[in-house]
């Protein structure tokens, strides 16, 4: 049997191609997983909850992100890809919700509640909110956010406490660790 020299190069770049496919193929699948489990988890939440919206949002950078997904009972009250209150949403805000935080609000019209963030809320056709934060170990990595838009919505013990359970479903899936 005869090695050729170049033999083993020959095969090289049809293995790179190889494993960067199986890279992408893998993310992919990761991706995937990840969505949705975060759209079973959203919508199962609307629906429990009995509300108009359940929003993830997103933490892309430094208290800046985005709702990357919503449940809807009307796609009237879509949001998707809305960003936060710059102005309203600082360090004083990401360190309740990094400790924690559970806010419940069963009227923004009657909640003392910043201007800013009333106005905000009031532009989304919010009425009612309740955000819980999504922690992984490296600290808030987003908010899960159920809206009523209708009118007021009185949130009890046991519609935090399912929000939480989503939210911890959500920070302790792997894929969602990940990224």
């Amino acid at each position: 049997m005869q090695i050729h020299p170049h033999s083993q190069f020959e095969h090289s770049p049809n293995r790179h191609r190889e494993e960067g496919l199986q890279r992408l193929l893998d993310g992919l699948i990761k991706t995937m997983q990840r969505d949705e489990l975060v759209r079973q988890t959203t919508n199962q939440l609307r629906e429990s909850l009995q509300v108009d919206r359940v929003v993830l949002y997103y933490f892309y950078g430094q208290w800046q992100g985005q709702v990357t997904f919503e449940s809807l009972s009307s796609q009237e009250f879509s949001i998707l890809g809305s960003t936060g209150p710059d102005d309203c949403f600082n360090n004083e805000y990401a360190a309740l919700y990094l400790a924690g935080r559970v806010r419940a609000i069963a009227d923004i019209e009657l909640e003392p509640i910043q201007p800013c963030h009333r106005d905000f809320l009031s532009n989304m056709q919010v009425r009612a909110n309740l955000v819980v934060p999504i922690l992984i170990p490296r600290g808030l990595w987003g908010l899960l956010v159920a809206h009523h838009c209708q009118g007021p919505h009185y949130w009890s013990l046991l519609d935090m406490e399912m929000m939480q359970t989503g939210a911890k479903t959500l920070a302790t899936d792997p894929n969602i660790l990940e990224s």
